[in-house]
């Protein structure tokens, strides 16, 4: 097929452009700059200049091709709720250029971004071939910039490596190698209205995920209280405290992955990521 995709350029789009161009899909990517369309051509792809509100690139590049996945978000933490409104005017602009041709639609779920899904699975009423891939919180490899990078950088900080309480709560991982992977699955054989889970790991407490910290850099980890948290963490003491396994039942939608595409996470897991040093050097 050829694959239109958003966030082409970015950590894990980036994954996903090279692994639809090794199973032998062809590839335009959205960029923003000359320097990104370099990283794409180098790739083998073909950039598509366009921001995520430029609505008519965005419904054009979806027209032109067999399928899309869309991966750009605006990580803007000042104004969530903006960018989940830009995140919807995106998926609808595509999916208007998408009707009745029963071509494949893989989104991202993002927090909070309930009115953006349910447009997307209304799209399988429509004649879309739309799924909406979530991805556990860590998604970890080389160029990660996400949760465990922050938990690092605040145990450099501290003095310490932290967890809450008895550190016992899970968090979901997935290598962005196996990520792409699904993707592509997604892309290729994943029935209209799916709900797809990546994780790779299906829980980590987070104590061990401390251990690890502390021991590659040579600090100790510790307990804090609940109450500690946000002062500690900042705005990640109230992610670092949930178990997000049983909160959204993470075992069964990740087997239920598993079996629907034949998808095996292959790549090593966070604990034997973090072993490896990269994050650290």
């Amino acid at each position: 097929m050829h694959v239109f995709v958003t966030g082409a350029t970015g950590y894990i789009g980036s994954a996903v452009v090279k692994e639809l161009i090794s199973a032998g899909h062809t590839v335009t990517g959205l960029c923003r700059s000359e320097e990104k369309a370099a990283g794409l051509t180098a790739a083998g792809a073909t950039a598509l200049y366009g921001t995520l509100d430029d609505l008519e690139t965005l419904s054009s590049g979806a027209a032109a091709a067999d399928g899309v996945i869309h991966l750009a978000f605006t990580n803007d933490f000042s104004d969530f709720e903006g960018a989940l409104a830009l995140d919807l005017g995106a998926v609808e602009a595509m999916g208007a250029a998408l009707e009745g041709s029963g071509k494949p639609f893989i989104t991202t779920a993002h927090a909070n971004g309930h009115a953006v899904d349910a447009a997307v699975l209304a799209m399988a009423e429509r004649g879309i071939r739309a799924s909406i891939v979530s991805l556990a919180p860590s998604v970890h490899g080389e160029g990660d910039r996400g949760f465990v990078p922050m938990m690092i950088d605040i145990a450099r900080e501290k003095g310490f490596a932290a967890y809450i309480g008895d550190g016992s709560n899970r968090w979901p991982a997935v290598h962005r190698l196996d990520a792409a992977v699904l993707y592509r699955l997604a892309l290729e054989a994943a029935p209209a209205g799916s709900r797809l889970l990546g994780a790779g790991d299906e829980g980590i407490p987070l104590c061990k995920i401390a251990a690890v910290i502390g021991r590659q850099l040579s600090v100790p980890a510790a307990s804090i209280t609940p109450e500690e948290a946000a002062a500690h963490f900042g705005f990640l003491g109230a992610i670092a405290a949930i178990d997000i396994t049983s909160l959204y039942n993470t075992a069964q939608a990740s087997l239920a992955t598993r079996e629907l595409l034949g998808w095996q996470p292959v790549q090593p897991g966070l604990i034997a990521d973090l072993e490896e040093g990269h994050y650290f050097a």
